[in-house]
């Protein structure tokens, strides 16, 4: 997924940490071309951050899984330089949809945002799965 993933990797330069079952970690380095007319770090690449964190945390099942709906809350301003770290974590998988908490935080382990999302199964899997043998 994260191979394909040309916003998250290539556009924005996030990398992918960690993925287990229900968790998630994606780092992003704030750069120039993050920054709004307050010279602070835009809401809408923090947000993309914890998007896409919370992307690979509900796919992490291997069940396609898109975003049913979220919330963000900003609480400290993020700076050029700024090391930004996404910790994102199940808290509910029941049939076909999820709730999931990503907190993103600076490098001095300082939140920056909190984000929350409902996640919604679709049809199909991420990667094939080994069919057991008869």
């Amino acid at each position: 997924m994260f191979a394909n993933d040309v916003a998250s990797k290539d556009t924005m330069g996030m990398e992918l940490v960690s993925v287990a079952p229900g968790h998630a970690v994606m780092r992003m380095v704030v750069q120039p071309l993050h920054l709004n007319g307050h010279q602070i770090c835009h809401g809408g690449f923090i947000f993309t951050l914890a998007d896409s964190t919370f992307a690979f945390a509900c796919n992490s099942h291997n069940r396609n899984t898109v975003a049913a709906g979220c919330s963000i809350e900003f609480l400290k301003p993020a700076h050029v330089g700024d090391v930004l770290t996404c910790d994102g974590v199940e808290q509910m998988l029941q049939g076909r949809h999820g709730i999931y908490d990503m907190r993103v935080r600076n490098q001095r382990g300082e939140t920056v945002a909190m984000f929350r999302g409902k996640s919604a199964q679709i049809p199909g899997t991420v990667f094939p799965e080994e069919e057991a043998p008869e």
